[in-house]
């Protein structure tokens, strides 16, 4: 199939997650040396919003376009997929600029990775992200009906901690995948605070399943869809949260060396 890319090159763009998950996203981004400039907005204040109502989640969805107003960006990447989930649709409705969810561009990753349609398919996320069943729709819609969705909500906590292993983290691991008796051919990283724990997460199964990530994911659909320069040098990096930054910056300090 011929994609027919969007000729607009986007130079600066936003990156939008609830905290500090995004950054994995960002990783990504900030290595393809495609981009100018990068402004991250995480929620931190309101941190994890996996818990909460679905009308909440589109209200702060909307409220994030309102801080990335005055930055006049050319794209923004909604690096959570709970917000992918409930409030993507809201945003794209009146945002001025492109909004792109992980949602899809994960689906498109284990499509192009995994022909086997009977492949067993894990899917972590969030309780608000699992109870969309969303991943799960599209997924059996491409032909995919082996899927499990695991909520795995202390996940995210454990990362906005800056725990990215050990025996804290092994331990819940533990308790939520004895849920899921069978072993994953794949596991969808249904949360952009999951690929901070991928060593330990795929460490759990002897047989080393695929992994889809949300940053390579995205990295991916933007290759597809759209005209993207190379700059040969990485962005400048804005790091922007609704509470301190310290956090947010501190995790990003770990993650992007």
């Amino acid at each position: 199939m011929i994609v027919q890319k969007i000729k607009m090159i986007p130079k600066k763009i936003g990156v939008f997650d609830s905290g500090a998950g995004g950054i994995s996203v960002l990783k990504n981004l900030i290595e393809s040396k495609n981009f100018e400039e990068i402004i991250y907005y995480g929620d931190t204040a309101r941190v994890p919003y996996g818990i909460k109502s679905k009308e909440i989640i589109k209200q702060y969805s909307l409220e994030a376009l309102d801080f990335f107003a005055p930055f006049n960006l050319d794209l923004l990447i909604v690096a959570c997929n709970t917000v992918s989930a409930y409030g993507l649709n809201a945003m794209q409705a009146v945002a001025p600029y492109p909004v792109i969810g992980v949602i899809e561009p994960g689906i498109l990753a284990l499509q192009n990775a995994i022909q086997d349609k009977n492949a067993r398919i894990l899917i972590l996320g969030t309780k608000a992200t699992i109870c969309s069943n969303l991943y799960s729709k599209l997924l059996n819609a491409k032909g995919y009906l082996n899927t499990f969705g695991l909520a795995t909500s202390l996940f995210v906590p454990i990362v906005e901690e800056g725990i990215f292993s050990g025996a804290i983290l092994d331990s819940t691991i533990a308790h939520y995948f004895k849920q899921y008796p069978s072993t994953p051919d794949a596991i969808i990283l249904g949360c952009t605070h999951f690929p901070l724990l991928a060593d330990s997460i795929a460490n759990f199964y002897p047989n080393n399943p695929l992994l889809i990530h949300s940053g390579e994911a995205i990295m991916e659909y933007l290759r597809n869809f759209y005209t993207l320069q190379n700059f040969n040098t990485k962005p400048k990096i804005s790091f922007c949260a609704s509470d301190s930054v310290e956090n947010l910056e501190k995790i990003a300090n770990l993650w992007l060396i």
